[in-house]
């Protein structure tokens, strides 16, 4: 694959400013997560029982998506105002149909995750006819 989509097709990808990733939901969970200094990255737990030399304790929403560009499922971690971007998304698609797209935009000094739904493009060259009539 391309070193310039690698970073789109990791399992936390994480999209620069003006790129797009299809995604489709799949769940939502509540988790927990912390900071570990020994392992050096971010660790997800169901309940706070073990927390102990942890660092940067948050109480997060892990979204479960199939990224279309890798073929694979993807997590994304969001904070509230996200979730609730997403859920207003997620109701335009049941809504007109069409196509989820997850997006990072610049905002200030942090890059926050945005979903925007993308219409499918209908062909309207097409004929119907019956298999028949073409025999």
């Amino acid at each position: 694959m391309d070193d310039d989509l690698r970073h789109l097709t990791k399992y936390f990808p994480r999209p620069r400013e003006g790129e797009e990733i299809p995604v489709q939901f799949i769940e939502f969970q509540k988790k927990i997560a912390a900071w570990s200094p020994k392992k050096k990255r971010t660790l997800y737990l169901e309940d706070a029982a073990n927390i102990e030399g942890l660092k940067r304790i948050r109480e997060t929403n892990l979204l479960k998506v199939y990224n279309w560009i890798s073929g694979h499922e993807s997590l994304i971690e969001l904070s509230n105002e996200e979730r609730k971007q997403f859920e207003e998304t997620m109701e335009l698609l049941l809504k007109y149909g069409g196509e989820i797209r997850y997006t990072r935009k610049k905002v200030g000094r942090k890059m926050m995750n945005q979903f925007k739904l993308v219409k499918k493009t209908v062909f309207n060259s097409v004929k119907k006819q019956c298999l028949a009539e073409k025999l």
